[in-house]
């Protein structure tokens, strides 16, 4: 159940961005993937999107020795401390690995499903003094998954059997939970943001924009 959780997520991250999510970059200029790690989607981003210059922003031993693009580069930097400045801000799935008293094992990390409300809070506020205001073109953008208060038939029950699954290790190996759009809302708000739009693209997966 892990494993296909995971392979989905790799499906959303590239696949599912440039297919069903492709106006969401139209118009912009730049762009930071912060937690991108290796850059896959950046550098999707970048090829489709040739006129956005894209950085991938990580801690210093994940961007080390990764080849940028005439419109793609690599900084490194920590997310809790600053934000490259940018049109849009990405946050979304990155590869981790999760250890625990028992064994080590990769994972799919979403950037801020795996914190707390408070550590959610400090980075959208970075993320919000690297943007500039929605009049100017500026938004965050977020993939990650966005609990339904119903649940409507078979499918729903299974995507969130899935999702359950992969809260349970997170909430055990490190310090994050699923949130509702009411439990998004209010870090959307205590970060200073004043306006969203949740698109939902794959099961309990949505495609958040936040301005200010």
């Amino acid at each position: 159940m892990f494993n296909e959780a995971m392979a989905s997520d790799n499906q959303l991250s590239v696949e599912v961005l440039m297919t069903k999510c492709m106006s969401v970059f139209e118009g912009l200029t730049t762009l930071a993937d912060v937690g991108g790690g290796t850059g896959k989607v950046a550098r999707a981003i970048a090829q489709n999107f040739p006129n956005i210059k894209c950085t991938v922003y990580d801690l210093p031993h994940v961007v080390a020795n990764q080849e940028g693009a005439e419109n793609l580069e690599f900084l490194a930097g920590d997310m809790f401390q600053s934000v490259p400045r940018a049109n849009a801000i990405l946050l979304k799935v990155t590869k981790a690995i999760l250890k625990s008293s028992i064994t080590i094992f990769p994972a799919n990390a979403w950037i801020l499903h795996d914190w707390n409300d408070e550590e959610c809070v400090q980075i959208l506020r970075k993320c919000k003094e690297a943007i500039p205001s929605k009049e100017n073109g500026g938004k965050v953008i977020i993939i990650d998954m966005v609990l339904s208060d119903q649940q409507k038939g078979a499918d729903d029950h299974e995507a969130i059997e899935t999702q359950l699954f992969s809260d349970m290790l997170m909430m055990v190996l490190l310090r994050g939970k699923q949130r509702n759009e009411r439990e998004w809302a209010k870090l959307f708000s205590e970060a200073g943001f004043n306006d969203y739009k949740i698109t939902p693209v794959l099961g309990l997966r949505s495609l958040v924009e936040v301005y200010y």
